[in-house]
């Protein structure tokens, strides 16, 4: 049981204040996303800076906010080589992917596979972006619960239970337009929330400024990690720098998430500002988040006896970071800052699990409920199916959450299930934009070996335990970060070779 600690009443108002704004806001919305257009695109009558900013909350989430410090505060730098891969996606995202969905005008980021493809391609697709929300929304429940949990004693599955309740009640009302102009608001206090906790956190320590930079230098905690390029065992910087061209491509070009997000913008110009602005706030705040992991590092070392809650520091001695942020915002922070960061990290989680649920419920009206099922259905008919999926994923959402409780460090569990959920399917995007000749067979045999990689790759982790001794010579040697990153190639290189073989013999 954590340290229990009084709310001051000031802290209580700013959240209590901050949660009523904020259902208030996504139901204001309600009689704009009474249609099925309404729900999931908004009427394409959004501005860019509004889509914007939702684009940099829905890649925030309280796994920036919370992972991050705790990623810095228990290693080094390392995960910010994924942000510095994000203006080369914006770029790709902008110059190719922005103007391809805006031209197709379709809501399903994965209904143009079908046309290339076949069924079985929008299918998969599909069954892979929700099944990579669902570990998303868990990982951003959990995190937002540490610091309530530290802050209160409160069950952590009770919190769980609460927040991601209210964040499907709004998001169920407001639609994607409810959703992104929340995500706007919660964006701004989730920035204001990162530098004043960075700026409280350079005069907290005893000796001054000064003695922060000598501790960390000294513990080389600004370090991006090994430059080995030939290393792919651990987490160097190429790793992560890998992983995150992958992920960034998927975020940017087949995400539903940012998909609907295009086509909720007035024009394409509108639209390519909104990424713009989301992936160039996301890379400055990314490191703000990462120098709080760090200097949360040196007020450890220069006051060791700030922490008293006996499970926290065993956890640091273990090498998990994750809770740490938390507790200073607890312990550390005035009266009223405390609860401007709680609302920010309230902010982060509310605006990631509400932007899931409305991705989540738009996929299974279009993809599976009127593709297989009721193709004509009615607005009303649609509309019912909205409201009761977003119900269904915010559920799942919450169960997955309660199973990553034990979980032994939330970044780097969510990266894994990411990776594996993703299922590569970046490489079957690419291969059918960048290659005439692919067929359904050949991106089928693509897809199918780069699944077999990808389950040989996971199932051989060490830390799983689950492979078996007697085939100790054929695990993968590589770190966990290169799973999506080989699936993706598998299928992009077997896709594309496959295809050449076939036009060699057909000529």
């Amino acid at each position: 049981m954590p340290e229990t600690v009084s709310l001051p009443w000031l802290d209580g108002t700013v959240i209590a204040v901050y949660m009523l704004l904020t259902v208030a806001l996504g139901c204001w919305f309600y009689f704009r996303s009474r249609s099925p257009e309404g729900f999931t695109s908004a009427n394409g009558e959004l501005p860019s800076i509004v889509v914007g900013l939702s684009i940099f909350g829905t890649y925030v989430s309280s796994i920036s906010f919370l992972a991050l410090p705790g990623k810095a505060f228990a290693s080094n730098w390392n995960v910010f080589g994924l942000s510095l891969t994000i203006p080369l996606a914006a770029w790709i995202a902008t110059r190719w992917f922005v103007p391809f969905y805006r031209k197709i005008g379709v809501v399903s980021a994965y209904a143009h596979l079908e046309e290339r493809f076949g069924t079985w391609a929008r299918v998969y697709a599909s069954l892979c972006y929700l099944l990579t929300q669902v570990a998303r929304m868990g990982s951003v429940l959990f995190l937002l619960a540490l610091p309530l949990h530290h802050l209160l004693g409160w069950d952590v599955r009770m919190i769980i239970l609460a927040v991601g309740g209210i964040s499907a009640f709004y998001s169920m009302l407001g639609g994607i337009a409810g959703v992104i102009w929340t995500d706007a608001v919660q964006s701004v206090i989730l920035i204001v929330g990162a530098i004043t906790c960075a700026v409280l956190l350079v005069f907290q320590m005893p000796e001054g400024p000064g003695q922060l930079w000598k501790i960390a230098s000294e513990a080389d905690k600004f370090s991006l990690g090994s430059f080995d390029c030939t290393d792919f065992t651990h987490s160097t910087f190429w790793v992560v720098f890998l992983y995150g061209m992958v992920i960034n491509l998927q975020n940017f070009g087949i995400d539903q998430n940012y998909v609907q997000r295009y086509l909720t913008a007035r024009t394409e110009a509108e639209a390519k500002k909104s990424v713009w602005l989301g992936a160039l706030l996301y890379l400055p705040i990314s490191a703000f988040f990462l120098f709080i992991g760090t200097a949360l590092y040196a007020f450890y070392v220069a006051s060791p006896g700030w922490i008293t809650d006996s499970a926290l520091l065993a956890d640091v001695a273990a090498g998990k970071g994750d809770g740490v942020f938390p507790y200073f915002i607890v312990h550390q922070l005035p009266t009223g800052v405390t609860g401007l960061l709680i609302a920010a990290i309230l902010a982060a989680a509310m605006s990631t699990i509400s932007t899931s649920m409305n991705g989540c419920a738009t996929l299974t009206l279009t993809d599976f409920y009127k593709r297989f099922f009721r193709p004509d259905a009615s607005s009303r008919e649609q509309m019912a199916v909205l409201y009761a999926s977003s119900f269904l994923w915010g559920l799942l959402g919450i169960g997955c959450a309660l199973l990553m409780i034990r979980a032994k460090g939330i970044l780097d569990a969510y990266w894994m299930l990411a990776g594996i959920f993703s299922g590569g399917m970046v490489g079957l995007f690419l291969l059918g934009f960048l290659s005439r000749k692919a067929t359904s067979r050949t991106a089928l045999a693509g897809v199918i070996l780069g699944v077999c990689c990808i389950t040989w790759m996971t199932l051989s982790m060490p830390h799983l335990g689950v492979w078996p001794q007697a085939w100790e010579a054929w695990r993968c040697p590589w770190n966990e970060l290169m799973i999506p990153v080989c699936g993706t190639v598998v299928i992009l290189l077997v896709g594309w070779g496959c295809s050449a073989k076939m036009s060699i013999h057909k000529n």
